[in-house]
């Protein structure tokens, strides 16, 4: 044996799609149901274990050999599911090493195919499809039930209570197995690299490990947000004598007696609303606000998802964003955590552990902004450890601008790292030192980088808040004009990178500009990264697009959450050329850290969180070890910067 092919159906008491498989094989009702396998590609067999049946010694002892490749469609659930099934039967702690599993669900998402079982195989139209009847099958018999007369007042339906229903479901399963073989037989020429597969098994590692979190502050915190919530609810309440202040049309009609006419209650217009009033309608207004604030749902998300161990497992999928290989966020969605900028953060933290929510209010106002601030510190370093956090400095302009070879960037990074100021210098025609930290023209230059680098307009602009930031409307465009025609280099990236892509694809050749390669092979758009790996475009096609010429379009998931056809041109594929190859840095950069010995716990866009020992180490052996340059990326000006802390936190 060689290959062992798996696909598993489960039973718990725990909701899978909001706990995430580490919670939800950790509930003590946690069972396999059935098992199907195949071995090398071989007639699929079934082992029914609801039923009684036991997984043979071959199987086993495969499973458990680290010379034996388990392949799976998401194989993350059947290792982790496989691991809490064997510690349990065999009463001893059992880890399955991920170096000895492949992941088919990886495999298809680096050839930009969906990122479940039944969108690959209708992408790649294949014989056997996912079976329709999966989804009642798996409420039925892999989820509790409810009791009533009917079912005998039972919480579980199990096989003898539907035969029919159960044969079914085996054939599922069987059908499960089919499907992925013949996924890897389609792609089997587009096999995951080693450097990657080398990623996926640290990945592994880094979710298998988990991020500790401080549940008792977690329940604190929840407990504050509750507090806070019914004590501004019955202020709207005796505030405006409406039957339900949290109604859209009762407060408007609430406000129109007032004097106050509002088309919508969006935040943003209650924000400028607030600004604009006083007196009990500015009170209604903010409190509005308040109880608007979605400061405490990470913290729901963290109390659902942790288990017996105390840490959250889980929060990464890798390849999760298709089109660049960034790892995805799950769950807490640490990759999307409120910044904080509280001054005295431990104070703050220390309020609400202990329970003093008053005080809390009293010194530091506005509650759910402070929860909200708060929320990154509910994770913690084990006991006689903390964390170093350490990210790289303006990773996504950097890249861009070395990509682009854009001199007068590089030089700027090479120096002080001013990009905000160097570029208002650049854009304006003034000095360097004329540009100081608060003043308008870092603010413009500030804008002018975070929306121009993709190709950017005036939308992009408003969109990034620089209307907020006091730019005026009449001036967007001219930033716009002033940004590229300081960045002559990377605008003439973005077309040559159009022009190459659209040469490739109406050629069905091989291109190549900047040091990208565009290649076309089997109804795929290939673009190969300085680091040599590959972004892939699904089934190219010169279509007119929306600037009226011809442009190009693939096959993807849209921002309707469906596949579709979408639209593409040089900025944006360049946008997805520069977040890849950032991604890519970071990827080498874990790898060399966890050769070094370091645990990392999480990961946030350009950044690691490492759970150190006491007196080991320090942030400049993290950051020296992140400022590495790989071979691929001579001539970049890498920097990383780093902190240490006793609770994750923004420096």
């Amino acid at each position: 044996m060689k290959i062992l092919s798996i696909d598993i159906e489960t039973f718990s008491d725990i909701d899978l799609g909001k706990c995430g498989v580490y919670r939800y094989t950790d509930s003590p009702n946690f069972d396999i149901l059935l098992f199907a396998y195949s071995i090398d590609e071989g007639p699929v067999q079934l082992i029914d274990l609801a039923s009684g049946e036991d997984i043979p010694e071959k199987i086993t002892e495969a499973i458990l050999s680290e010379d034996i490749i388990k392949t799976a469609f998401n194989a993350n659930f059947e290792r982790v599911a496989l691991m809490r099934y064997f510690s349990r039967k065999l009463d001893k702690e059992v880890y399955l090493n991920p170096s000895s599993w492949r992941c088919s669900e990886v495999q298809a998402a680096m050839l930009g195919l969906p990122l479940h079982l039944e969108g690959v195989a209708k992408v790649l139209r294949l014989d056997a499809q996912k079976m329709s009847e999966g989804k009642p099958l798996i409420r039925y018999f892999c989820i509790p039930c409810k009791p009533t007369a009917a079912n005998g007042g039972r919480t579980r339906n199990l096989p003898s209570d539907a035969p029919d229903k159960w044969e079914l479901f085996k054939q599922y399963n069987i059908r499960d197995v089919e499907v992925e073989l013949e996924i890897r037989k389609k792609i089997k020429d587009y096999p995951i690299p080693e450097s990657e597969q080398a990623l996926y098994e640290l990945d592994q590692r880094i979710n298998d490990r988990g991020f500790r979190a401080d549940m008792d502050f977690v329940m604190q915190a929840i407990s504050c947000d509750k507090q806070f919530t019914v004590s501004a609810t019955e202020r709207a309440y005796e505030l405006t004598g409406l039957e339900n202040p949290n109604s859209v049309s009762q407060l408007k009609d609430w406000l129109s007696e007032r004097g106050v006419e509002v088309e919508s209650l969006s935040k943003k217009n209650v924000k400028e609303l607030v600004s604009e009033t006083e007196g009990e309608v500015e009170e209604a207004l903010k409190l509005r606000l308040l109880m608007a604030k979605t400061s405490v749902r990470k913290y729901e998300a963290i109390e659902r998802a942790v288990c017996s161990d105390g840490r959250v497992h889980g929060l990464f999928q890798f390849y999760g964003a298709n089109r660049t290989g960034r790892f995805a966020g799950r769950l807490v969605q640490v990759q999307n955590l409120p910044q904080n900028h509280l001054v005295d953060l431990k104070l703050a933290r220390d309020l609400v552990k202990e329970g003093c929510f008053d005080d809390l209010q009293m010194l530091f106002g506005n509650t759910p902004g402070v929860l909200s601030e708060l929320i990154r510190t509910a994770f913690i370093p084990k006991e006689s450890h903390r964390f170093i956090v350490a990210d790289f400095s303006a990773i996504e302009a950097r890249v861009l601008s070395w990509l682009a070879g854009e001199k007068w960037r590089l030089e700027v990074f090479q120096s002080h790292g001013k990009i905000y100021e160097a570029s208002a210098s650049q854009m304006f025609h003034v000095s360097l030192e004329d540009i100081t930290k608060g003043s308008p023209l870092r603010q413009k230059g500030k804008i002018s980088e975070l929306a121009c680098g993709y190709g950017g307009g005036v939308g992009a602009l408003k969109s990034m808040g620089a209307l907020e930031m006091g730019v005026e409307e009449h001036e967007l465009q001219g930033l716009i004009d002033n940004w590229r025609r300081a960045n002559p280099h990377i605008v003439n990236f973005w077309w040559e990178v159009d022009k190459m892509a659209i040469k490739a694809v109406k050629e069905r050749t091989r291109t190549r500009t900047y040091g990208i390669i565009f290649t076309y092979k089997s109804g795929m758009l290939f673009v190969t990264l300085p680091s040599g790996r590959d972004l892939v475009y699904v089934k190219p096609k010169l279509m007119l697009n929306k600037f009226g010429r011809e442009g190009l379009t693939y096959e993807g998931i849209g921002t309707t959450k469906k596949w579709e056809r979408i639209e593409t041109y040089g900025p944006k594929i360049v946008e997805n050329i520069v977040q890849a190859a950032s991604r890519d840095l970071l990827a080498e950069a874990m790898l060399r850290l966890d050769k070094a010995g370091f645990a990392i716990v999480a990961h946030v866009h350009d950044e690691v969180i490492c759970e150190v020992p006491m007196g080991e180490s320090s942030v400049e052996e993290v950051c020296s070890i992140m400022s590495e340059s790989p071979k691929w990326s001579e001539g970049l000006p890498l920097d990383a910067d780093g902190y240490e802390c006793d609770f994750y936190q923004k420096d």
